[in-house]
């Protein structure tokens, strides 16, 4: 009896003494915890750099346009696969019944023969040359036309003129050379394809301007149709 008095007895000292236990919160410590633990430096290091984070948002960004267009299109995946393979067959097409994009003639209008330092037309036909032997036919079609139009205008079949262009020299040449008129206006898209309008010169393209060339060096102006231009020096011709 006496120790169960004890017991009861023990029980309202809580209550007279006006404390309580204090209360925690296992849970902050434990945060606090990780928290330092995920700022160790072995942490940081595997974490994704900024391009890895640029990349990872560009993927977002283009899975979620996927996605959109997936819905919006009938068939889901599949249909906008097959519109996809549609645009990218008629594309084929086109640039295979097209071929590389031309020059438009406002670019021709602008696209000089000569850019760099006069040369004579032996020094454009000397590097004309080294380049065909290393069948660089692109430079070799470039340097060849650039000589024969040095070569009128050393003869004073075309007076120079900065900024001419192979169209204007190949009308203007055929004043005088009127028997060479197609063949010059054949040379100078023959050049412009190659210079400016990302065609690849041949073998043949170039042995052709080379005769073309030859044939013209030794060609004897009109002087009837020269008289007819207006202040061309065709006098001078020798």
């Amino acid at each position: 009896m006496t120790v169960t008095g004890g017991l009861f007895a023990a029980a309202p000292l809580l209550g007279v003494s006006g404390e309580e236990p204090p209360v925690t919160d296992p849970r902050v410590p434990a945060r606090e915890a990780a928290r330092r633990e995920l700022s160790e430096r072995e942490y940081r290091e595997h974490e994704p750099g900024l391009v890895q984070r640029a990349l990872d948002a560009f993927w977002d960004w283009l899975n979620d346009i996927l996605g959109t267009a997936s819905g919006a299109t009938p068939g889901g995946g599949l249909g906008l696969t097959v519109v996809v393979l549609a645009v990218l067959a008629l594309l084929g097409l086109l640039w295979w019944r097209l071929g590389t994009p031309r020059r438009t003639p406002a670019a021709a209008s602008g696209a000089a023969l000569f850019t760099d330092r006069p040369r004579s037309a032996a020094e454009h036909r000397a590097a004309a040359e080294a380049h065909a032997a290393q069948a660089h036919w692109n430079q070799a079609v470039q340097e060849r036309m650039r000589a024969l139009v040095r070569a009128l205008e050393e003869r004073a079949l075309l007076e120079p003129r900065p900024g001419r262009t192979a169209d204007e020299c190949a009308d203007e040449a055929s004043r005088p050379l009127p028997a060479f008129g197609e063949r010059l206006r054949a040379a100078a898209r023959s050049f412009d394809d190659v210079a400016y309008g990302g065609r690849t010169a041949t073998r043949s393209s170039y042995e052709q301007l080379a005769a073309l060339d030859h044939e013209v060096e030794r060609a004897k102006p009109e002087l009837s149709a020269a008289g007819n231009t207006s202040g061309g020096p065709w006098k001078a011709v020798r």
